[in-house]
């Protein structure tokens, strides 16, 4: 380099405490969020009907942790966030969204565990903690803290139908209602049980601190080996998420993406008084979105994939695919697009795959059955 100056070398990606596991199990790595995580073991499709059938494991660990607390958390997040934490008490999660205040677009989507009004934990994805983290750190009252806790607990979803028996076997608590949470002991530590997940499947995320990572690890692999657990990647989560018609942020949804676009109104408190973006989304909503998000189905054998263009012909452009995959459970091409909100929610558009017009059928999400809220 000129003048003896050296190129900056790139940050070093974080970790998780489980990284060794990972490693002895073959896994391999890929980036996320700023994290080296595990893309893939035994392969995606193999570990994504594991799900489907039996049982996985995945370490999550990359997302991230934010504590909210003090006199009054709960009316402060509430205050902020788009969903109404009215709607649900202690012991209960909720899906929320962090907005843009300007504009409503879609800084972040969120679990919040209500755990008490004074003490609420949010689970922001792994690469917008840090921005999350800011927004409510800078806007929080006198008495009310915001700690960044990122790197100080571990995050396991274990999914699947055979999911209560693993974790029975291990000795957590199972079988309480889809969204709510219980607190238990593990080897001296608290693990917050959860009755969450992104898979579509009966399951439940275990967060602990990152001290106990490797015997909760170890102890769910162990009990799991009889139901036919395997460990599984973010890569099958990307394909389980995307046949339940999840969204992805940073592909499905973003900052230039509102709720209405998204439709995920659900998650809004439209009742409540304040929320961080709410004039500029209840205008629209009144107004009407330009654009919606939808699910394609191929009607042949082609796979969409992101940015690939949306038509009904060739000189009517729609929009763009925003997630594609080949779906294990259906055996086709299957994924999202943000296309103008004209289209007819049972239309079939060409998708440009690779200079090819190929036809899908929009079809309203999920693309398979999920068994997420089964008793």
């Amino acid at each position: 380099m000129p003048d003896g100056s050296q190129s900056a070398s790139p940050p070093a990606l974080s970790r998780s405490p489980l990284h060794e596991r990972h490693e002895a199990l073959g896994a391999k790595f890929a980036e996320f969020g700023g994290w080296e995580m595990p893309l893939q073991y035994s392969g995606i499709v193999e570990e994504h009907t594991a799900v489907r059938s039996a049982v996985g494991i995945f370490d999550v660990s990359h997302l991230g942790k934010v504590v909210v607390r003090g006199p009054g958390a709960v009316a402060f997040v509430n205050a902020t966030l788009s969903n109404d934490l009215g709607r649900i008490g202690p012991g209960r999660a909720q899906y929320t969204l962090c907005l843009d205040a300007d504009t409503g677009g879609i800084v972040d989507d969120i679990f919040s565990y209500y755990r008490d009004d004074e003490h609420v934990l949010l689970v922001p994805n792994a690469s917008n903690n840090a921005e999350v983290h800011r927004r409510l750190a800078a806007a929080a009252p006198h008495g009310v803290e915001v700690v960044d806790h990122h790197a100080d607990f571990v995050i396991l979803a274990v999914q699947g139908t055979r999911s209560d028996d693993v974790l029975a076997k291990v000795g957590l608590p199972v079988g309480h209602d889809y969204l709510t949470f219980v607190e238990a002991d593990f080897a001296g530590d608290t693990v917050i049980v959860c009755r969450t997940g992104y898979t579509g499947e009966r399951g439940y995320e275990l967060i602990a601190p990152s001290t106990v990572a490797l015997p909760l690890w170890d102890a769910v692999m162990e009990a799991g080996e009889e139901f036919g657990i395997l460990a599984c990647g973010l890569g099958a989560r990307d394909t389980l998420r995307t046949e339940m018609g999840y969204p992805l942020h940073g592909q499905d949804i973003g900052p230039t993406v509102t709720p209405n676009e998204a439709r995920l109104g659900w998650a809004v408190g439209w009742k409540k008084p304040e929320f961080w973006g709410r004039e500029p989304v209840l205008a629209e909503k009144e107004k009407g979105a330009r654009r919606k998000l939808v699910g394609l189905v191929s009607t042949g054998r082609a796979i969409p994939r992101p940015h690939m263009s949306v038509s009904l012909v060739p000189d009517v452009l729609l929009g763009e695919v925003t997630s594609g995959t080949f779906s294990p459970s259906l055996k086709q091409g299957i994924g999202l697009a943000l296309v103008a909100s004209v289209v007819a929610d049972d239309a079939e558009v060409a998708v440009d795959v690779r200079g090819r017009r190929e036809v899908f059928k929009i079809v309203k999400p999920p693309f398979v059955d999920p068994s997420v809220r089964e008793s």
